[in-house]
């Protein structure tokens, strides 16, 4: 039996055969489409070979793309675990021929690795093709429809047309199109999940699990234009797909993916981690909730490793809700803690051949992971409180069903899919409001396809009309001569007539020495001259192969076709700086923390660098002292900065660090610091993929000083950093500040530390007085409680108001309570300073056994009465309110039921 590994390296040598390129799978963060949130399909990187905007050395490609589909019209996210075959993350194999063969050479070589190297079973295997389109007068595609009874075994009845809907593929709205043809198996009629049902016919695209798609074909011919219209393309292409996943399930003769080597050895972690057995049913709980978290934590590792991170937005948004899904399934395993990190390692030996960024980056993912399975687990037990709350309130109202905007509020703000939200429900006698739910689901999803649906529109347009722009002279020179082809305004391009005065827009040149805004460094500001004309531009940016120089005018008569000169602003000098000194961070910080240090983006312009990378924890003052130690000990070596062009290969031979999420091409630019020969990169100490500008010697950047070191995501920090110009601007200022501090305090600069050192002593003692006297306060409220309190036998009921005081006091107070009445249930209630309820309950041992009370009942029970919500252990339990007002009736509730569960009422 053939491994997926073999499956995988099988399908690439089998085009390499063929002559075709190999190309590494690209990541699954897109680092310059905004149409992706992430990469969907194989053909992702080479759309702009499709558009016409990008030209390869190679005709024929093959490779296995990283795919991860969870939005728009591909978002099956919901049916992953309830069956066998849906994924968020999946390989997606693939060959592809840019304007060399076509239809041809595509169906013969698919059958003949199908059926002649794999093996399969020719009798059941069925081909489809476009079947035609009226709307488009498109004619059916006779072409493929002939060329698989030429060179394959199948029967012409197993040839079988279809429509739009299934055989015809499109880019987008406009852009390139094309018929495809499909390769789908006849798994036999026990496969039929349908059967017995009314109207259904067990066919080729009948809906049901008996026919399974393998490989899709896709002949790309024509281009729509914005109108609708299609018209031919002057060079056809070749894209087609193929599922490792169901491949590797065909292959190795499995029921469904999950069965395969693909996810046995996470499947057998999962069991290992859980104590639970996974045995390949369909719509139990506990075999669903092994599927979802195999295939999520796939999902979540190949997207933070390269350089996907959990957040409140856009793909870190999905990437949070994809991982608090996975967790919540784990409380399914009984699983309380957090253990999905545990699952990376197997992964990482598992697929670390076929993609080696996986084992540079294992531990990084590792702890991303542990950190947002403890957040979740946190803020899973805050909407628990918030949901007891919204059933409290319907059984106050005598109410039955939990609305659709609470359920919804539940699943989007705390990752509580709707079925744990009906599950709780149902243990109170409570419905959910589903259908309301629903609708506020699929208008959340209208709104994603439509924001997608702009951006889409909006770049992939402006990218096709845009002239290329000669940008090489950015990198020596600070101005030059160039041609104004056009200017940009509201999406729109126009080539005649005048650049407006006083609206803003952005110019378009056949050559310019303008950096355009890229890798984290910010587009260059400067002046266009056309005579005694001028246009100020204060940003540069790259749409498609252009540059565009976004300003304004005072004068109309800057014409369109004009020869100009470009003039870049003197501050393009502040931003060589920083950008250098952000490469001398990057290697100060790999020396001084470890070789887990990656780059995850920075920002670098003329007053500031800004660098965000891998790490776990904040770095210790003597952590930043040894960092910024080491880069200004560099800067005073003056060190040379060369930059070569090389091929990506050997860039990655020579140890050159790369962005994980940034796109690179055949060809790289690799700056080098510190060598020792300009023609031999590798002596350099910092060797980096690079396309921005930097000084010629690191002794120009002047100086470097951090001034913020912060936490930014689970497992990354950033470092704000200043140089030259900047930072002496800043140690202007400091000297003026200590000046007015001196005079303040009336000392001197040198003596100005003890001078504030005595200063918080003072303060320090001052509090501890004051401090003293709320614990008396505190002290005669809790024993006057203790002198009013209610006994029920031996038992002592203590309930009432308590004056404001640290939580520690107050917890002090109720183990002193408890040792005067050891036979106790104690509420008490407070308000902090700022408004705030506080509630406190406690229950002794005795109770506890005897009786079943537990204060994480009564805190329960009362929180909601004063609009808050907490909980905790049977003996001691806390929580908070916004609603001072109901204390009366919060007490009296507690002491209800205390004396309810006590026998006495």
């Amino acid at each position: 039996m053939l491994s997926s590994s073999q499956i995988r390296e099988g399908f690439i040598e089998f085009f390499r055969s063929k002559d075709h390129t190999f190309v590494a799978s690209s990541s699954v963060v897109p680092s310059d489409d905004p149409t992706l949130l992430f990469t969907n399909a194989g053909m992702n990187q080479f759309k702009d070979i499709f558009l016409g905007a990008e030209t390869r050395s190679y005709r024929r490609a093959v490779n296995s793309q990283k795919c991860i589909r969870v939005s728009g019209k591909h978002n099956d996210l919901e049916e992953v675990g309830k069956d066998t075959y849906h994924h968020t993350f999946f390989e997606m194999l693939g060959n592809w021929s840019f304007g060399d063969y076509f239809k041809a050479e595509a169906i013969e070589w698919a059958w003949q690795l199908l059926t002649e190297v794999w093996k399969l079973d020719k009798n059941r295997l069925w081909a489809t093709v476009f079947g035609g389109d009226s709307a488009d007068n498109l004619p059916p595609d006779t072409e493929a429809e002939s060329l698989w009874l030429a060179h394959s075994d199948l029967p012409k009845e197993r040839v079988i047309r279809f429509g739009r809907k299934d055989n015809f593929w499109e880019m987008g709205e406009t852009g390139p199109c094309g018929p495809c043809s499909e390769i789908h198996l006849d798994l036999g009629p026990a496969r039929c999940d349908k059967q017995g049902q009314s109207r259904h016919i067990c066919q080729v695209n009948g809906g049901c699990g008996r026919f399974i798609e393998l490989w899709n074909l896709v002949f790309i011919q024509y281009h729509r234009n914005e109108g609708g219209a299609l018209g031919e393309l002057p060079a056809k292409h070749v894209d087609t797909g193929a599922g490792l996943e169901r491949l590797t399930a065909v292959l190795q003769d499995k029921p469904g993916n999950y069965d395969t080597d693909l996810f046995k050895p996470l499947l057998d972690r999962i069991a290992a981690l859980t104590g639970k057995s996974y045995t390949g049913r369909l719509g139990h709980p506990t075999d669903n909730a092994f599927r979802v978290i195999a295939d999520h934590v796939r999902m979540v590792t190949f997207a933070v490793t390269d350089g996907a991170l959990p957040g409140n937005e856009g793909r870190g948004y999905v990437l949070r809700r994809i991982l608090r899904r996975a967790t919540r399934y784990g409380l399914l395993l009984d699983k309380h803690e957090p253990f999905i990190h545990q699952l990376v390692p197997t992964l990482v030996e598992q697929m670390g051949e076929a993609f080696p960024e996986l084992k540079s980056r294992g531990e990084h993912v590792a702890h991303v992971i542990q950190a947002e399975e403890e957040s979740f687990l946190r803020t899973l037990e805050r909407g628990v409180e918030i949901f007891e709350a919204d059933a409290a309130d319907l059984v106050r109202h005598q109410q039955k069903q939990l609305s659709g905007e609470k359920a919804f509020r539940l699943y989007d703000t705390f990752g509580f899919p709707l079925d744990l939200t009906q599950l709780m429900a149902k243990e109170r006698n409570l419905t959910v409001d589903t259908a309301g739910f629903d609708r506020l689901m699929a208008a959340q999803r209208a709104r994603a396809r439509a924001a997608q649906k702009d951006l889409e529109y909006e770049s992939d347009t402006l990218s096709r009309l845009l002239p290329a722009t000669d940008d090489s002279a950015k990198y020596d020179s600070d101005s030059c001569k160039a041609r104004l082809l056009g200017l940009v305004e509201a999406d729109q391009y126009q080539t005649t007539g005048s650049v407006p005065a006083g609206l803003r827009v952005g110019l378009v040149l056949d050559r310019t020495c303008a950096y355009a805004e890229a890798g984290g460094q910010a587009g260059d500001k400067g002046i266009i001259t056309c005579g005694r004309h001028t246009f100020s531009f204060d940003d540069a940016q790259r749409i498609g192969e252009a540059v565009v120089h976004f300003g304004s005018t005072s004068s109309p008569e800057i014409p369109l076709g004009a020869e100009v000169i470009v003039a870049i602003s003197p501050e393009r000098q502040d931003t060589r700086r920083n950008h250098t000194a952000t490469h001398l961070l990057q290697w100060a910080l790999q020396q001084v923390l470890g070789s887990h240090v990656h780059q995850e983006g920075s920002q670098v312009g003329p007053d500031s660098l800004r660098f965000d990378f891998t790490h776990p924890r904040a770095l210790t003052p003597e952590q930043i002292a040894e960092t910024e130690k080491l880069v200004r000990e560099r800067i005073q070596a003056a060190c040379p900065v060369t930059a070569r062009i090389m091929p990506l290969e050997q860039a990655r031979t020579l140890g050159a660090m790369a962005l994980f999420s940034e796109k690179y091409g055949e060809q790289v630019r690799v700056l080098a610091i510190g060598a020792d020969d300009p023609d031999r990169p590798d002596t350099a100490f910092s060797r980096e993929f690079c396309g921005g500008t930097h000084v010629d010697n690191t002794g120009d950047i002047g100086g470097f000083k951090i001034v913020r070191e912060e936490s930014i995501a689970t497992g990354v920090r950033r470092i704000t950093a200043l140089t030259g110009r900047a930072l002496n601007d800043m140690l202007y200022q400091h000297s003026l500040q200590v000046n007015e501090l001196t005079g303040i305090l009336k000392t001197t600069p040198e003596q100005m530390l003890d001078r504030v050192k005595a200063l918080l002593e003072e303060n320090k003692k001052l509090k501890k007085q004051l401090k003293k006297g709320s614990a008396g306060d505190l002290k005669a409220a809790a024993a006057g409680l203790l002198d009013q309190a209610q006994r029920i036998g031996n038992s002592a009921i203590i309930i009432g108001k308590i004056p404001e005081a640290p939580v520690e006091a107050i917890r002090g107070q109720i183990d002193w309570l408890r040792k005067k009445a050891p036979s106790s249930a104690i509420v008490l209630a407070g308000v902090t300073e700022d408004g705030k309820v506080l509630l406190f309950a406690a229950v002794t041992d005795d109770l506890i056994a005897a009786k079943g009370l537990k204060a994480g009942d009564i805190v329960k029970q009362i929180a909601p009465l004063v609009g808050g919500g907490g909980g905790g252990r049977p003996q001691l339990a806390q929580a908070g309110g916004r609603d001072p007002e109901g204390i009366p009736n919060a007490l009296q509730a507690a002491a209800e039921r205390i004396r309810q569960v006590l026998g006495f009422s």
